[in-house]
């Protein structure tokens, strides 16, 4: 059975104007939404590893059981491709603080990206563009083929890790060093050959969104397993007559998500996970920041909509903008 999670990235201050919700205020936030669970990120201010000793994690367990909220995966921002030598040792570093976080929340997955270019604030908010031209920059002191080695290299030694405690790895197939697409992401999982390292599927991360392709790609990648997922709330918005509002994915040339396809592909191999609702890029309207209020209306609209999606199979009326 699909089950749906509020990923912390949404609500931890850097996209929006204001402050971060703490953990515990996220995890009462999602009962009080609707999801099933929550997706945990590591990193500050919400929940970076080394902030949360025993006794809080172990409040925190306990406050989601309160909340019949289920912790459904703690979600790292690795990158084992950087060609400074200390970086990708403190990333080896950080994986492992985030294993045992999950083991001490007793959640049995722990989402890796292979190279993670990272973010950056200015004027007091999110952006990528800082951390992108730094690393276009430093790409060019390596090759891409080193980067991917680099990728295997650091995903088994972490996966490696996580087997002594019964964790498995997801490997999300976002760039950098993996393409959009499922290919490269599941070359990677079958490069790195581990029974405990497999997939984390987007479907927002294919730039081809026939049914066809969608197909495809869960039926490939279905034998290595999926075993976690995402869906963007920021091209959701609600009506007042209570229709949503869906609006293009500019970065996969300004497609529709097919997420009727994706989900009907999941039910199909009897995916049994859950995908979680992310906002993890600026929240702006007509180029000015907006407040918590705005990504709150992002957030239920998007709910609304994959919650009748996943029930009956069938997409809910929706406005294409």
């Amino acid at each position: 059975m699909i089950k749906l999670a509020l990923f912390t990235v949404t609500y931890c201050g850097l996209w929006y104007d204001g402050r971060a919700l703490s953990l515990k205020e996220q995890i009462e936030k999602a009962r009080k939404l609707g999801f099933d669970g929550i997706s945990i990120e590591t990193k500050r201010p919400v929940a970076l590893p080394c902030d949360l000793d025993k006794k809080t994690r172990r409040e925190i367990k306990e406050f989601a059981d309160s909340q019949n909220i289920t912790i459904a995966a703690v979600e790292t921002m690795s990158n084992f491709a950087s060609p400074i030598i200390e970086e990708r040792d403190n990333n080896f570093c950080m994986v492992r603080d985030a294993i045992e976080l999950a083991v001490d929340l007793e959640t049995n997955i722990v989402k890796v990206f292979a190279a993670w270019s990272g973010t950056s604030r200015y004027d007091g908010l999110g952006t990528y563009d800082v951390a992108s031209r730094i690393q276009n920059y430093r790409s060019s002191f390596v090759t891409t083929n080193q980067m991917w080695r680099w990728s295997i290299e650091g995903i088994r030694d972490v996966a490696k890790w996580a087997k002594e405690y019964g964790i498995t790895v997801a490997l999300q197939n976002h760039p950098r060093v993996v393409n959009y697409g499922y290919e490269d992401a599941l070359q990677m999982v079958e490069e790195v050959n581990m029974d405990n390292v497999k997939l984390c599927l987007d479907v927002p991360l294919f730039v081809n969104q026939s049914d066809e392709y969608i197909h495809e790609a869960v039926e490939c990648c279905k034998e290595v397993g999926i075993v976690h997922s995402h869906y963007g709330s920021p091209l959701f918005d609600e009506l007042p007559s209570g229709e949503i509002v869906i609006k293009p994915e500019w970065f996969i040339g300004n497609a529709y998500v097919d997420y009727p396809a994706y989900v009907k592909e999941l039910k199909r191999i009897g995916y049994d996970g859950f995908i979680a609702s992310e906002e993890c890029s600026p929240v702006l309207e007509n180029h000015e920041y907006k407040g918590i209020e705005v990504v709150d209306r992002h957030v239920k609209a998007a709910l609304k909509y994959m919650k009748e999606l996943v029930s009956t199979g069938k997409e809910p009326k929706v406005v294409y903008r």
